[in-house]
């Protein structure tokens, strides 16, 4: 199903007969409620994209500021997805890792009320992951993830103040009314189990969620509404499943869309904050009846920034700009400009042929002076999970390639080479799964290179991620196999010592559309 932009979705509402999000009067009846949720999902970094020109979370702590400035019931939330993957979280300060402590150390100055799990917070190991929990000074909720202990599944917890506090299930938002009654928002949030890991538990979706439905209900709350990372499918199903759900603010996809359901509406913001959607409620207290609007916000070079928040962005980006200038000196320059979008998806990269792989398959062929038969490098490496569009710059390809490493140049028999190219295609979907460069497959299934059957005692020459030989990834593979032949391994200055200076050399010598 192919989902409506938000500027598309209210030509349709009327004729599909959904909810729409109804016009909100800002007049402040004695019998009435303002209040206003700012999303945000899916915000890898913390500084502003593409040279500056979108994103940046100081330009959204300008624009929440400038809002709660007017209605002060304005609540800031992250829908998932923030603590990784990010080019600052792989680089490691007194010798740790920085993991996201970047991401909390920011949210915390902009003054988040509210997040829910994104799949990829638990990359992180689970010493880590509670580190970042400890850190934050907002709060978490979740219906269905819950911390697997030697007692059984608990919820996850954070430490505030001395005090241990589990993640809810729900979380309520208590209110004033211009009348003077309490008007309590409930919200309840909800992670698809995308991510496996020993120390998580991820309980049904739907299951979890109508329990936290149920329980908002008992409480008697007014307004509910979901903070989710599921996939849009899922999001659609579940709107229809919990029929005084009035909006699901989500994320999980990357691009920002408004979708109508039978009883509420599904919102995602644009990934790393180049967007923002502002919902604006009205609640009455007499009749029991809300109405919303939500309106998406850029956010781009025009919008002011938070000094302070801008001085941490500035902190953790001079630690940035000093590791990337041990590769290149123009950590800024654009160097491309992408149009199609690449696609930097985990999803994509783990399961097919991307053109992002065909990008940095064709720099490591280039590395070589295109002097070996085929390019192969794990989907796995490519730690970006965006898609990126327009003018790039030499930061987009370390967010894309972070943890680096060299390409080698590794002469193979065609038998070794056989069985590599067959394990990479059955790992799909996992980070094993092989982005290739002149390797095809005839009608059979069976391997070629150049157009030709691969010959099991000939010896093929192949550019590779030093990473694919250390076994991590496809066990065999490593400097000892006996199908390994020669390995040639790059010196300090070749373009091909850093995987990531071969693909900004290579973008730069490709013409953009």
């Amino acid at each position: 199903m192919k989902w409506l932009k938000p500027s598309m979705v209210l030509l349709f509402l009327i004729a599909l007969g959904c909810k729409t999000p109804q016009p909100v009067a800002e007049a402040k009846e004695d019998h009435t409620v303002t209040f206003k949720f700012v999303q945000l999902n899916d915000v890898y970094e913390i500084a502003p994209l593409s040279g500056g020109k979108y994103g940046g979370m100081a330009r959204v702590a300008h624009v929440f500021d400038s809002i709660r400035a007017v209605e002060p019931n304005t609540f800031m939330v992250m829908a998932g997805d923030f603590l990784n993957p990010s080019l600052l979280g792989t680089l490691k300060v007194d010798g740790q890792r920085i993991a996201g402590k970047q991401m909390i150390e920011v949210m915390n100055a902009m003054n988040f009320e509210l997040a829910t799990f994104g799949n990829h917070e638990f990359d992180l190991d689970e010493e880590v992951l509670q580190q970042r929990l400890d850190e934050s000074n907002f709060y978490w909720t979740s219906a269905n993830v819950f911390q697997n202990n030697p007692e059984g599944p608990r919820s996850f917890f954070f430490r505030r103040n001395n005090d241990t506090i589990y993640v809810p299930e729900t979380y309520t938002i208590p209110l004033k009314a211009n009348d003077g009654s309490q008007v309590d928002i409930g919200l309840f949030g909800v992670t698809l189990p995308s991510n496996p890991k020993d120390y998580v538990y991820y309980a049904d979706i739907f299951l979890e969620a109508r329990s936290a439905y149920t329980a908002l209900k008992m409480q008697q709350v007014d307004v509910i509404v979901g903070l989710t990372h599921l996939e849009i499918e899922q999001d659609v199903e579940l709107a229809n499943q919990l029929p005084d759900v009035e909006l699901i603010m989500g994320g999980h996809e990357h691009n920002n869309m408004l979708v109508p359901t039978d009883h509420a509406i599904v919102a995602k913001a644009d990934a790393n904050a180049k967007t923002i959607y502002i919902h604006s409620f009205v609640y009455n207290t007499k009749t029991g009846k809300v109405k919303f609007d939500s309106h998406l916000m850029p956010i781009d070079h025009k919008i002011a920034s938070k000094p302070e928040v801008a001085a941490l962005v500035g902190k953790w980006n001079a630690i940035l700009d000093d590791k990337i200038k041990e590769v290149v000196d123009r950590p800024n320059e654009v160097i491309y400009h992408a149009k199609p979008p690449l696609d930097g998806t985990d999803g994509a990269n783990r399961s097919i042929q991307t053109n992002l792989g065909a990008v940095i398959t064709g720099a490591m062929k280039a590395s070589y002076n295109n002097e070996v038969d085929l390019t192969l490098v794990n989907g796995g490496s490519f730690r970006v999970d965006d898609m990126l569009a327009g003018d790039l710059t030499s930061i987009d390809v370390f967010r894309i390639l972070p943890f680096g490493g060299q390409v080698l140049k590794v002469d193979m028999t065609g038998e070794l080479l056989t069985k590599v190219l067959d394990y990479g295609k059955s790992a799909r979907d996992s980070g094993a799964y092989l982005q290739r460069k002149d390797v095809g497959e005839n009608a059979e299934g069976k391997w070629l290179v150049d157009g030709n059957l691969i010959d099991p005692g000939r010896t093929y020459s192949v550019a590779i991620s030093d990473f694919l030989l250390k076994g991590f990834d496809i066990p065999f593979l490593t400097h000892d196999h006996k199908g390994v032949i020669k390995v040639h391994t790059p010196k300090v200055g070749d373009v091909a010592f850093d995987i990531r200076k071969s693909v900004i050399v290579y973008l730069k010598s490709l013409p953009s559309e």
